[in-house]
Parts: structure tokens; C-alpha cells; sequence
């Protein structure tokens, strides 16, 4: 069965923004089904953006993995925490992840309740956290909490800001490396990471 990725942006962005269209294309020449939707309104709503990624995703397997900026990765986690029972996908790669509303009013309604974190690793044991040492809006404790809660694999980026395309961040490789891994393909992250890091 061919494997499928899901890249959901976050707050005020776009999937043709930033580094999500060439991680697209890099996955796409790699033989991944992709799938980087614009999410339906702005600011995000959890029960709007829940819902569309329920549909887009339909029945989800080992085969299906989430990449998340910012609001995507939490309501990658809401996704994963709603799922029923036996339901599991193969991995999920959170970019500039944030555990609370940050202060803003408009993101107050991801958190009208507790994240039940058992229920999110039910439905995913393989996790990887990215997030930058200078990103304004999301401090490092972020990185730490989803680590401690997701038993997640965390790794730095290092002065690029919130990791978005205002950054000027339009290749990411760590995600395709880390999600190349995620999904079996080794020897392709390998090479990957071989020549975008030496």
C-alpha cells in the first residue's frame, strides 16, 4: 500500500508557503502520497480543522503519517486523541509544537479540556519534535513537555524563528530526514541527510 503524508500548516499560513510545497514535492519524488490542504478558516478552530482532517485522512493505518507546523500539531494531537480504538498510524512530526495558547484568546479553544496524552499514544508511538532556540512564540519548554508526554524523538533547529516561511525557512530537511526514517525508508534519509548536512 503506498504511504501517505498529511502536512497540516498552522495559524495565518498556506500550504504554498514556507517549506511545506517542497517537502511535498521531495515526499511525491519519493513516491508518497501527499496531501497539503489549505485548513478551512482562520484564526484555526479545533473543531473546524478536527473535522477536516478527519475527512481528509478517512480511514487511517500504519501507512499514514502527520507533519504539523505550530496549530497543525495540535490538532494533529486532537486528531490522534479522538481516533476509536485500534486505529494507529505510522508516525507524526511536529514542527514548532506549542502545549498551551500562548497567550492568545484565539487559540484558547484547543485547550477546553486536558490532552489526554494516553489516548494520542494509542494512536501513534512514533513521534519527532522539531523546534528552533529562538522561535518568538514557542520556548523550548514546549519541546520538553511534548517529549516527557509523547516519548517523542526531540531535535533543534538553530536561529530560525518560528520555522515558518516569515522566517525565511523554505526547505526544512530535518522534517523529510526524520519522516524518510519514520517510514522505513532509511537508506533514502541516509543519503538525504548525507548531502544536505555534511
Amino acid at each position: 500500500m503506498k504511504k501517505r503524508v498529511f502536512i497540516v500548516h498552522g495559524w495565518e499560513d498556506h500550504p504554498e508557503r514556507g517549506w511545506f510545497s517542497w517537502l511535498q514535492k521531495q515526499l511525491e519524488k519519493r513516491g508518497f502520497e501527499v496531501h497539503a490542504p489549505k485548513m478551512p478558516c482562520q484564526p484555526p478552530a479545533l473543531k473546524a480543522w478536527k473535522a477536516f482532517l478527519e475527512g481528509l485522512v478517512g480511514v487511517p493505518d500504519k501507512d499514514t503519517y502527520l507533519v504539523g507546523h505550530s496549530a497543525g500539531c495540535m490538532t494533529i494531537l486532537r486528531y490522534l486523541e479522538g481516533l476509536p480504538k485500534g486505529y494507529q498510524v505510522g508516525g507524526a512530526v511536529l514542527v514548532a509544537g506549542w502545549t498551551d495558547d500562548l497567550g492568545f484568546k484565539e487559540l484558547r479553544n484547543f485547550f477546553e479540556k486536558p490532552v489526554s496524552w494516553k489516548d494520542v499514544r494509542a494512536h501513534c508511538r512514533n513521534f519527532v519534535v522539531i523546534y528552533s532556540d529562538n522561535d518568538p512564540h514557542v520556548k523550548p519548554y514546549h519541546a520538553e513537555v511534548l517529549e516527557e508526554e509523547l516519548r517523542a524523538n526531540v531535535m533543534a533547529e538553530y536561529g530560525k524563528g518560528h520555522l515558518g516561511g516569515d522566517d525565511g525557512v523554505s526547505e526544512l530537511p530535518s522534517v523529510l530526514v526524520e519522516l524518510l526514517k519514520l517510514a522505513g525508508a532509511r537508506e533514502q534519509a541516509t543519503l538525504f541527510s548525507s548531502a544536505c548536512f555534511r
